[in-house]
């Protein structure tokens, strides 16, 4: 996400963290490169002057801090800028003092409404072990029921529909009755998706709005729009005050105009984003965590959440036993691949570590199918193989090869370089920095 607002922004931020001394007219320069890309962000016009002018402020009002230079030091103004930009502290939901907790979903025709309905239900039952309900109150888009069904079981949400004959009022109060008469901890009410022109489906959604009081009223905005999500959001809220956002589709926008404009403007911050296909690939919106990834400083404190949800306390400390007594196999190793790619598409994964953004990334040519490729090729040993690698030779090697769709000489490598992974696991567990120099060249 915002990989072209972000290779142009690193670029020549770059530029400026390497000069020991800055002029003004440095400052100028590289703001006039900084307004340039926001504007091909498609970032709302008035928002980048507003920013610009802002952060040259700033820059020539600035003293030196600690041992920060003159361009490191702009480098810290930007991004305390974009994060005041996204809205500053992170912004969370309003849970009501007695349960149920009902969060309207209001959107355009095709921003991803439903979707993301099932999204936040998924959410709240995993990180807040609340009991979810979904009211299925879109009565005007086909299968869009039936949609919220399949999705919402998933979730691990019940799901309260009438069809599609109901008026989508009645079906929302009777889905808020159903709620507390079962005990739910939240209601989340998916809406018809409707035209801010639409004046007739704009009163409907007030009404809806009227009938069950939301604690949240949340606006599902399509990030690949842009800057017209951006107008979108100032047309709904004219009608419906909704408080916050939840950006769907952010892992497809490479520009960033809406998430960079949408709280400057509208006032109403990010809530949460959609990062992804899956189910699971839905997140808190950080403005502070997202402006260090835009800027290529990675966002460490994303990875380490991911990384808790994904690794069992338990299984840690047997891999660290097995790590110990060099019994790491590579049964254990597919688990911890298997792990790593629920944590979600390994670009994004990268992406958080600091110093992997933009170019840097790409440049590292990340395959998914590799990572297929080597759980292919794992799944075809016995067990035994997988914990004894070093019995893989000649023709274990051409029937592993077969069972997997690879060559010999894939299976090779494979076995080669977990052995020179293990050498360094078993060195690191003595306690020993290992001797990467003597691998490096073993790997040639």
């Amino acid at each position: 996400m915002f990989d072209s607002l972000a290779e142009k922004l690193q670029a020549t931020l770059s530029d400026v963290r390497q000069r020991g001394t800055l002029t003004e007219q440095d400052i100028d320069r590289a703001l006039r490169e900084i307004r340039l890309a926001l504007l091909e962000a498609d970032v709302n016009f008035k928002v980048v002057r507003q920013f610009t002018a802002e952060v040259k402020e700033r820059c020539l009002g600035a003293e030196i801090v600690g041992k920060l230079n003159p361009g490191q030091q702009v480098v810290k103004i930007v991004a305390e800028q974009l994060t005041e930009l996204m809205g500053g502290e992170s912004a969370e939901l309003r849970f009501a003092p007695k349960p149920p907790t009902v969060i309207l979903l209001a959107g355009l025709q095709g921003s991803g409404k439903t979707t993301a309905a099932a999204k936040l239900a998924r959410h709240l039952h995993e990180h807040n072990d609340s009991a979810v309900a979904l009211a299925a109150c879109d009565t005007y888009r086909p299968a869009a029921v039936e949609q919220l069904v399949k999705m919402g079981t998933r979730a691990g949400a019940t799901v309260y529909e009438r069809g599609t004959e109901p008026n989508p009022v009645e079906i929302a109060s009777w889905a808020l009755q159903r709620a507390r008469e079962e005990g739910k901890d939240v209601l989340i009410v998916d809406t018809s998706g409707r035209l801010h022109v639409d004046e007739q489906l704009m009163q409907e959604l007030v009404r809806i709005h009227a009938a069950v009081t939301p604690d949240d009223t949340l606006l599902v905005v399509d990030a690949m729009t842009g800057q017209d999500a951006v107008n979108v959001a100032e047309q709904f809220a004219a009608a419906v005050d909704f408080d916050g956002v939840v950006m769907s589709k952010l892992d497809g926008d490479a520009r960033g105009g809406a998430a960079l404009s949408v709280k400057a403007v509208t006032g109403r911050p990010i809530l949460f984003a959609s990062t992804g296909e899956r189910i699971e690939q839905f997140e808190r919106f950080h403005p502070d965590r997202m402006a260090q990834r835009i800027l290529g400083m990675g966002d460490v404190l994303s990875l380490i959440e991911q990384a808790e949800r994904q690794f069992d306390e338990r299984e840690a400390i047997e891999l660290q036993r097995k790590l110990r007594r060099n019994e790491f196999g590579l049964d254990d190793f597919l688990d911890q691949l298997k792990a790593l790619r629920r944590m979600g598409p390994l670009s994004s994964v990268l992406g958080m570590i600091p110093g992997l953004g933009g170019q840097q990334l790409r440049n590292l040519k990340m395959d998914e199918r590799e990572l297929d490729r080597l759980q292919a090729i794992i799944l075809a040993m016995t067990p035994e193989e997988r914990h004894h690698p070093e019995l893989i030779k000649g023709s274990r090697r051409l029937r592993i090869a077969r069972g997997s769709g690879t060559s010999v000489q894939q299976v090779s490598q494979l076995v080669k370089q977990f052995g020179q992974m293990r050498k360094v696991m078993r060195q690191v567990g003595r306690g020993k920095m290992p001797d990467i120099g003597a691998l490096m060249r073993q790997a040639r």
